[in-house]
């Protein structure tokens, strides 16, 4: 039995391929994608998968999950075209942002085993992570099945809730690019006093890996681990200093809690009818 993806871009690429490195075979999967392109590259990186360029019976197959891998403002068509072939799937997982399980069995016809999960980008390198929230009508199969999924491309916290996942979009999902920001300016910062562009990025990658690494590991407080580095007249106080008067900490809050904002707003938007 096979697992079908409605929309083959890059976060859908992610999972397959961390399925296939798992070592399920390409032919277990499914993708429906309208691009010529894209159906090209997913037939050389899975060869085997089957292939669409819509969704028919046919093209979903025996799926047991069917994955909407789609952009957030094509998920009502694309749940309008899957709605009459999923009465046999056990589960259907929306890693769209924003669209919420009650639209989404709305669209589909009032399916409701539908998981939805919010990945980031990491996933593309294996190093993911995803908040995940299923309804009662989700059974413990159907959660096994979306769960292995998104396993493939990295670690996965379930919520209680589903407005939860809201915050984990502001965090997590919007999270990359907050560190890309800051490596952004550390490397800036660093070609300024003179170090090559190859050596800032080098040192400004490694130094945020690390620190994360040292993070994970210790089992100490960030707070707690800032201030063992942060020796008393020495330079990591005076930048720290700095950081502190720019206001960057509450920058940082007010950037999570305004992308978190900014998720609920799109859900509303993304839900009307009409």
């Amino acid at each position: 039995m096979s697992i079908a993806f409605v929309g083959g871009g890059n976060m859908a690429s992610a999972l397959a391929g961390g399925m296939v490195a798992r070592g399920r075979a390409p032919a277990g999967l499914a993708f429906v994608d309208p691009s010529d392109t894209q159906r090209a590259k997913l037939e050389a990186r899975f060869p085997g998968a089957a292939l669409s360029g819509r969704v028919t019976r046919e093209a979903i197959g025996d799926a047991v999950l069917v994955v909407l891998a789609v952009k957030p403002q094509h998920m009502r068509e694309a749940c309008a075209a899957l709605a009459p072939h999923i009465a046999g799937a056990r589960a259907v997982l929306s890693i769209a942002a924003g669209t919420r399980i009650a639209d989404i069995a709305r669209w589909l016809g009032g399916y409701e085993r539908v998981v939805r999960a919010m990945p980031n980008t990491p996933a593309l390198v294996g190093a993911g992570i995803s908040g995940v929230f299923a309804p009662a009508a989700v059974d413990a199969d159907g959660r096994a099945e979306a769960q292995a999924v998104l396993e493939s491309a990295g670690e996965v916290v379930w919520c209680d809730d589903e407005s939860t996942l809201d915050a984990i979009t502001g965090l997590s999902g919007s999270g990359p690019a907050y560190v890309f920001y800051f490596l952004e300016h550390m490397e800036r910062a660093a070609r300024g006093l003179g170090l090559s562009a190859a050596d800032a990025r080098r040192l400004a990658c490694r130094t945020f890996a690390g620190a994360v690494k040292l993070a994970e590991h210790s089992g100490e407080e960030p707070a707690t681990l800032r201030a063992q580095v942060t020796s008393k007249g020495g330079t990591t106080e005076r930048g720290i200093a700095a950081l502190e008067a720019a206001g960057a900490g509450e920058a940082l809050v007010r950037a999570i809690r305004a992308a978190t904002d900014r998720a609920r707003e799109l859900g509303d938007a993304l839900g009307r009818d009409g």
